[in-house]
């Protein structure tokens, strides 16, 4: 299940760019808190905390209760911008978390028995097809992350979806298919290089001129 955390924010007044510029200069970063059927709420994050959240890892699949200087949202970040040239956060976008509801997540997929696979064990190579898998899952249980079990899978074998036991309520977007997760290669193997072909014999020696 995802990871649940508090955060502060505070509420910004303004919006557009102008504004965004002025809260980060007073070393915070601009934010708003959408969907649920409610008004989008402008909010700041404090530069560091947001910074150390992000570049901590599964920060999309994090679920947040803000507290808005003492009004309390529940919402989940659905996107952030960084700064193509610095790589500092410049906006992160949440949406708001209602009981019963249901949205689209990208799942990671955590791959075990790796190394005791009987392809891997004779030199083949994991071919990771999907690192995470789309899916629709409940508000109140987003999985942190899917289990792929290579046990028993050998060379040219192919994990699908339907071999992942998926948490309650969770279902694929991609319905139509038994997609592949991952499969096993063998490993590559050097064509042996061809013999340089043999020189042309030497030229036979001419004939003797006829005696006159």
């Amino acid at each position: 299940m995802a990871e649940k955390k508090t955060l502060a924010a505070s509420v910004r007044s303004g919006t557009g760019k102008g504004a965004a510029r002025s809260v980060r200069r007073e070393g915070r970063i601009p934010a708003v808190i959408y969907g649920g059927g409610d008004a989008p709420q402008p909010i700041s994050l404090d530069r560091k905390t947001a910074t150390q959240l992000i570049y901590a890892g599964h920060f999309l699949t994090t679920i947040f209760e803000i507290d808005v200087d003492g009004a309390k949202e529940r919402a989940i970040p659905r996107d952030y911008q960084l700064d193509p040239v610095k790589d500092t956060v410049l906006h992160v976008d949440f949406l708001r978390l209602k009981a019963g509801s249901r949205l689209r997540v990208d799942v990671p997929v955590h791959f075990i028995n790796v190394e005791t696979a009987p392809g891997i064990k004779r030199g083949g190579s994991v071919n990771i097809v999907r690192h995470t898998v789309e899916m629709f899952v409940p508000a109140d249980n987003i999985p942190e992350s899917i289990t792929a079990d290579l046990s028993g899978y050998d060379f040219n074998d192919s994990l699908h979806i339907s071999a992942i036991k998926l948490p309650e309520g969770c279902k694929p977007t991609i319905t139509d298919r038994d997609f592949t997760i991952a499969t096993i290669a063998p490993p590559a193997v050097e064509k042996e290089v061809a013999p340089a072909a043999a020189a042309p014999a030497a030229a036979a020696p001419a004939k003797d001129e006829k005696k006159k």
